[in-house]
């Protein structure tokens, strides 16, 4: 049951599978919502690189924090929590939400 949030224009610019405030049921057999699937599916190679920069960056964090040239704490709280949600994710081997496997 896809809902969709629409711009002034009256145009698709998000979905979600919740009934979120502002956000109206559409069919998912809407040939507007597939349009709008297959638009966000074919983003160009910018967004294509996005996952795998995701861990890169993670990566880095990662080590500058074992050399000691920054602390975690220094990070910002938001920034911790997520760091520390990505490791319980991967130490427990739950690929669900898994953005990149450890292949490297």
């Amino acid at each position: 049951m896809p809902f969709v949030k629409r711009d002034n224009d009256g145009k698709i610019v998000a979905v979600s599978q919740l009934d979120i405030v502002d956000f109206t049921f559409l069919d998912e057999a809407s040939e507007e919502l597939q349009e709008f699937l297959s638009e966000m599916m074919s983003q160009g190679p910018v967004e294509e690189t996005d996952l795998g920069f995701i861990r890169v960056v993670e990566d880095v964090i990662e080590l500058l924090i074992s050399k000691n040239i920054i602390l975690f704490t220094e990070l910002p709280e938001a920034a911790q929590q997520k760091m520390l949600l990505r490791q319980q994710l991967r130490d427990s081997g739950n690929t669900r939400l898994e953005l990149i496997p450890d292949d490297s």
